[in-house]
């Protein structure tokens, strides 16, 4: 399936915290922090009086509680504003 999205909307996939700390120590699902960090899948065509800055494919840091969560084919995705994106990374 497809995504599009429209004006400056992405669609991001999260990243999944880790499970494990590199001592070896597994987190319960209950400890586990929200993740913060995704990658673009999908992104609008920007607004008139704002453009978009980011691409599909970029891994991206956002807020704790940015965006709204959807399921399709089983598969977590965040819908957010491009204004939600704290970081861009390298």
């Amino acid at each position: 399936m497809t995504l599009k999205t429209v004006l400056n909307k992405i669609i991001v996939e999260p990243v999944e915290a880790e499970k494990k700390t590199a001592s070896g120590i597994i987190i319960p699902d209950s400890a586990q922090e929200k993740p913060q960090k995704g990658v673009v899948i999908a992104v609008g065509k920007g607004k008139e009086d704002e453009a978009m800055e980011i691409s599909v494919g970029d891994t991206i840091l956002f807020g704790k509680y940015s965006g709204t969560e959807i399921h399709i084919d089983e598969k977590k995705y965040l819908v957010m504003n491009q204004s939600d994106v704290m970081v861009i990374l390298g």
